[in-house]
Protein backbone atom coordinates (compact mmCIF):
# COMPACT_ATOMS: atom_id res chain seq x y z
CA UNK A 1 0.00 0.00 0.00
CA UNK A 2 1.43 3.24 -0.79
CA UNK A 3 0.42 6.18 1.79
CA UNK A 4 -1.19 9.28 0.93
CA UNK A 5 1.16 12.02 2.62
CA UNK A 6 -0.79 15.00 1.25
CA UNK A 7 -2.33 15.67 4.75
CA UNK A 8 1.12 16.41 5.88
CA UNK A 9 1.11 20.07 4.14
CA UNK A 10 -2.75 20.35 3.65
CA UNK A 11 -3.31 23.83 5.05
CA UNK A 12 -6.12 24.62 7.02
CA UNK A 13 -8.31 27.49 8.33
CA UNK A 14 -5.94 30.01 10.75
CA UNK A 15 -6.21 29.37 14.21
CA UNK A 16 -8.25 31.42 16.10
CA UNK A 17 -5.83 32.33 18.63
CA UNK A 18 -1.98 31.51 19.60
CA UNK A 19 -0.93 30.95 22.95
CA UNK A 20 1.62 30.46 24.72
CA UNK A 21 2.25 27.93 27.80
CA UNK A 22 6.28 28.86 27.87
CA UNK A 23 9.70 30.63 27.32
CA UNK A 24 10.66 28.56 24.57
CA UNK A 25 10.02 29.07 20.80
CA UNK A 26 8.38 25.78 20.75
CA UNK A 27 6.05 26.57 23.92
CA UNK A 28 3.36 27.88 22.26
CA UNK A 29 -0.28 26.58 20.77
CA UNK A 30 -2.62 27.25 18.16
CA UNK A 31 -6.89 27.38 19.52
CA UNK A 32 -8.78 27.01 17.04
CA UNK A 33 -13.23 27.15 18.28
CA UNK A 34 -16.21 25.13 17.51
CA UNK A 35 -19.33 25.70 17.54
CA UNK A 36 -19.93 23.54 20.77
CA UNK A 37 -16.73 23.59 21.92
CA UNK A 38 -18.29 25.14 25.64
CA UNK A 39 -20.59 21.88 26.01
CA UNK A 40 -17.43 19.52 24.99
CA UNK A 41 -14.26 18.34 26.55
CA UNK A 42 -11.66 20.68 25.33
CA UNK A 43 -9.65 18.62 22.68
CA UNK A 44 -5.96 18.81 22.89
CA UNK A 45 -4.20 17.37 19.68
CA UNK A 46 -0.85 16.38 19.67
CA UNK A 47 1.58 15.75 16.90
CA UNK A 48 3.55 12.96 16.10
CA UNK A 49 6.93 12.97 13.48
CA UNK A 50 8.67 10.48 15.60
CA UNK A 51 9.68 13.22 18.32
CA UNK A 52 11.92 14.67 15.49
CA UNK A 53 12.42 18.61 14.91
CA UNK A 54 11.91 18.60 10.93
CA UNK A 55 7.77 18.12 11.92
CA UNK A 56 5.82 19.84 13.83
CA UNK A 57 2.28 21.24 14.55
CA UNK A 58 1.72 22.65 10.67
CA UNK A 59 1.13 18.99 9.53
CA UNK A 60 -2.15 18.57 12.25
CA UNK A 61 -3.61 21.85 10.58
CA UNK A 62 -5.94 19.99 8.13
CA UNK A 63 -6.97 17.73 10.66
CA UNK A 64 -7.39 20.59 13.80
CA UNK A 65 -9.76 22.67 11.55
CA UNK A 66 -11.65 19.54 10.30
CA UNK A 67 -12.61 18.68 14.31
CA UNK A 68 -12.91 22.68 14.50
CA UNK A 69 -15.77 22.30 11.81
CA UNK A 70 -17.02 19.50 13.54
CA UNK A 71 -17.73 21.32 16.89
CA UNK A 72 -14.74 20.46 18.81
CA UNK A 73 -12.61 23.25 20.84
CA UNK A 74 -9.51 22.32 19.49
CA UNK A 75 -5.41 23.54 20.89
CA UNK A 76 -2.45 22.23 18.65
CA UNK A 77 0.19 22.64 21.24
CA UNK A 78 3.94 22.74 20.28
CA UNK A 79 7.05 21.08 22.43
CA UNK A 80 10.40 20.65 22.17
CA UNK A 81 11.55 17.83 20.14
CA UNK A 82 15.46 17.61 21.10
CA UNK A 83 17.16 14.17 20.12
CA UNK A 84 18.65 12.71 23.26
CA UNK A 85 16.40 14.85 25.89
CA UNK A 86 13.30 13.27 25.94
CA UNK A 87 12.29 15.02 29.06
CA UNK A 88 11.92 18.36 27.17
CA UNK A 89 9.12 16.86 25.31
CA UNK A 90 7.71 15.11 28.08
CA UNK A 91 7.73 18.29 30.70
CA UNK A 92 6.39 20.49 27.83
CA UNK A 93 3.25 18.28 27.31
CA UNK A 94 2.87 17.78 30.77
CA UNK A 95 2.92 21.90 30.80
CA UNK A 96 0.22 22.14 28.21
CA UNK A 97 -2.25 19.89 29.99
CA UNK A 98 -1.51 22.13 32.95
CA UNK A 99 -1.62 25.18 31.62
CA UNK A 100 -3.15 25.60 28.47
CA UNK A 101 -6.78 24.82 29.38
CA UNK A 102 -7.13 27.89 31.94
CA UNK A 103 -5.74 30.20 28.73
CA UNK A 104 -9.17 28.28 26.67
CA UNK A 105 -12.73 29.69 27.75
CA UNK A 106 -15.08 27.48 25.52
CA UNK A 107 -15.31 23.73 26.87
CA UNK A 108 -16.59 22.15 29.61
CA UNK A 109 -13.79 21.73 31.75
CA UNK A 110 -12.63 18.74 31.12
CA UNK A 111 -9.84 17.14 28.34
CA UNK A 112 -9.35 14.77 25.77
CA UNK A 113 -6.04 14.15 24.92
CA UNK A 114 -5.68 13.33 20.67
CA UNK A 115 -2.06 12.12 19.41
CA UNK A 116 -1.06 10.52 16.46
CA UNK A 117 2.26 8.15 15.39
CA UNK A 118 4.89 9.72 18.38
CA UNK A 119 1.83 12.12 19.79
CA UNK A 120 0.14 8.53 20.16
CA UNK A 121 2.82 7.60 22.35
CA UNK A 122 3.25 10.98 24.62
CA UNK A 123 -0.75 10.90 25.37
CA UNK A 124 -0.73 7.30 26.38
CA UNK A 125 2.27 8.28 28.48
CA UNK A 126 0.56 11.24 29.90
CA UNK A 127 -2.71 9.31 30.46
CA UNK A 128 -0.34 7.97 33.59
CA UNK A 129 1.81 10.49 34.48
CA UNK A 130 -0.64 13.75 33.60
CA UNK A 131 -4.02 12.01 34.70
CA UNK A 132 -5.64 14.67 36.46
CA UNK A 133 -9.47 15.12 37.78
CA UNK A 134 -9.82 16.81 34.79
CA UNK A 135 -8.69 14.41 31.99
CA UNK A 136 -11.95 12.36 30.66
CA UNK A 137 -10.39 9.91 28.24
CA UNK A 138 -7.09 9.54 25.36
CA UNK A 139 -7.21 8.29 22.13
CA UNK A 140 -3.91 7.12 20.58
CA UNK A 141 -3.47 6.93 16.79
CA UNK A 142 -1.28 4.72 15.05
CA UNK A 143 0.73 5.21 18.60
CA UNK A 144 3.94 4.20 19.24
CA UNK A 145 2.70 2.52 22.07
CA UNK A 146 5.82 0.25 23.10
CA UNK A 147 9.08 2.03 22.51
CA UNK A 148 10.96 -1.49 23.07
CA UNK A 149 9.27 -3.10 20.26
CA UNK A 150 9.46 0.36 18.31
CA UNK A 151 13.11 0.69 19.17
CA UNK A 152 13.29 -3.35 17.98
CA UNK A 153 11.90 -3.32 14.92
CA UNK A 154 13.88 0.46 14.37
CA UNK A 155 10.84 2.22 13.47
CA UNK A 156 11.22 5.36 11.86
CA UNK A 157 15.10 4.91 10.97
CA UNK A 158 15.90 4.33 14.61
CA UNK A 159 13.84 7.49 16.05
CA UNK A 160 13.45 5.67 19.39
CA UNK A 161 16.92 5.02 20.06
CA UNK A 162 17.61 9.28 18.56
CA UNK A 163 14.41 10.23 20.98
CA UNK A 164 15.32 8.91 24.25
CA UNK A 165 19.42 8.45 23.62
CA UNK A 166 19.77 5.18 25.02
CA UNK A 167 17.84 2.30 25.14
CA UNK A 168 14.15 2.84 26.06
CA UNK A 169 15.00 -0.46 28.78
CA UNK A 170 17.17 2.47 30.51
CA UNK A 171 14.16 4.53 30.44
CA UNK A 172 10.84 2.55 31.87
CA UNK A 173 9.30 6.11 32.50
CA UNK A 174 9.22 7.56 29.37
CA UNK A 175 7.73 4.05 27.97
CA UNK A 176 3.70 3.92 28.20
CA UNK A 177 4.14 -0.22 28.20
CA UNK A 178 6.27 -0.34 30.83
CA UNK A 179 3.82 2.50 33.48
CA UNK A 180 0.60 1.39 35.41
CA UNK A 181 -2.44 1.22 33.39
CA UNK A 182 -4.05 4.99 32.85
CA UNK A 183 -7.11 4.81 34.91
CA UNK A 184 -9.13 7.22 32.04
CA UNK A 185 -10.80 5.81 28.99
CA UNK A 186 -8.50 4.80 26.29
CA UNK A 187 -9.40 4.19 22.56
CA UNK A 188 -6.47 3.23 19.92
CA UNK A 189 -7.07 3.76 16.41
CA UNK A 190 -5.37 1.78 14.21
CA UNK A 191 -4.92 1.03 10.81
CA UNK A 192 -4.28 -2.16 9.92
CA UNK A 193 -1.94 -1.76 6.67
CA UNK A 194 0.12 0.66 8.51
CA UNK A 195 3.85 -0.16 7.76
CA UNK A 196 5.39 3.12 9.92
CA UNK A 197 3.91 1.89 13.51
CA UNK A 198 2.66 -1.79 12.46
CA UNK A 199 -0.21 -2.96 14.11
CA UNK A 200 1.61 -5.52 16.55
CA UNK A 201 2.88 -2.52 18.02
CA UNK A 202 -0.41 -1.19 19.71
CA UNK A 203 -2.28 -4.37 19.77
CA UNK A 204 0.57 -5.32 22.15
CA UNK A 205 0.09 -2.30 23.85
CA UNK A 206 -3.44 -3.14 24.15
CA UNK A 207 -3.24 -6.85 25.05
CA UNK A 208 -0.98 -5.69 28.47
CA UNK A 209 -3.72 -2.68 29.10
CA UNK A 210 -7.08 -5.21 28.23
CA UNK A 211 -9.66 -2.08 29.22
CA UNK A 212 -7.90 -0.53 26.16
CA UNK A 213 -10.27 -0.07 23.40
CA UNK A 214 -8.84 -1.17 19.89
CA UNK A 215 -10.10 0.20 17.24
CA UNK A 216 -8.62 -1.79 13.79
CA UNK A 217 -8.86 -0.04 10.53
CA UNK A 218 -9.04 -2.37 7.71
CA UNK A 219 -7.70 -0.76 4.41
CA UNK A 220 -6.31 2.18 6.53
CA UNK A 221 -2.17 3.23 6.94
CA UNK A 222 -0.42 5.37 9.17
CA UNK A 223 -1.75 8.70 8.17
CA UNK A 224 -5.38 7.87 6.70
CA UNK A 225 -6.22 8.45 10.96
CA UNK A 226 -5.34 11.83 10.68
CA UNK A 227 -6.64 12.70 7.14
CA UNK A 228 -10.46 14.42 7.24
CA UNK A 229 -10.67 13.45 3.61
CA UNK A 230 -9.75 9.13 4.02
CA UNK A 231 -12.56 6.59 4.98
CA UNK A 232 -11.05 6.35 8.44
CA UNK A 233 -12.23 9.43 9.58
CA UNK A 234 -15.57 8.87 10.31
CA UNK A 235 -13.77 6.34 12.93
CA UNK A 236 -11.52 9.12 14.55
CA UNK A 237 -15.15 11.45 15.04
CA UNK A 238 -16.76 8.37 16.21
CA UNK A 239 -14.20 7.56 18.77
CA UNK A 240 -14.12 10.69 20.06
CA UNK A 241 -17.58 11.00 20.55
CA UNK A 242 -17.32 7.75 22.38
CA UNK A 243 -14.62 9.07 24.86
CA UNK A 244 -17.32 11.87 26.01
CA UNK A 245 -19.46 8.52 27.31
CA UNK A 246 -17.26 6.34 29.92
CA UNK A 247 -18.06 2.44 28.81
CA UNK A 248 -17.54 0.20 31.70
CA UNK A 249 -17.26 -2.94 28.76
CA UNK A 250 -14.17 -2.83 26.64
CA UNK A 251 -13.67 -4.76 23.77
CA UNK A 252 -11.44 -4.93 20.81
CA UNK A 253 -13.55 -4.58 17.58
CA UNK A 254 -12.61 -4.03 14.00
CA UNK A 255 -14.49 -1.64 11.60
CA UNK A 256 -14.48 -1.14 7.84
CA UNK A 257 -12.83 1.56 6.61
Amino acid sequence: MTEDLSILTRKGTPPDHNLIYGSHADQVADIRYGSDGARRPLLMLIHGGFWKPEYDRQHTEAMSSALAAEGWTVVTPEYRRIPGNPDASLEDIASAIEMLPHQVARHNGKIILAGHSAGGHLVLWAAVKCATPALAGVLALAPAADLRMAHDLKLGDGAVLKFLGKNPAERPDADPMQLPAPAVPVTVLQGSLDKVVPPVVPETYCKAFPKTQLVLLPDAGHFAVIDPQSNAWPAVLSALRGLCMYRTSVTIRSISG
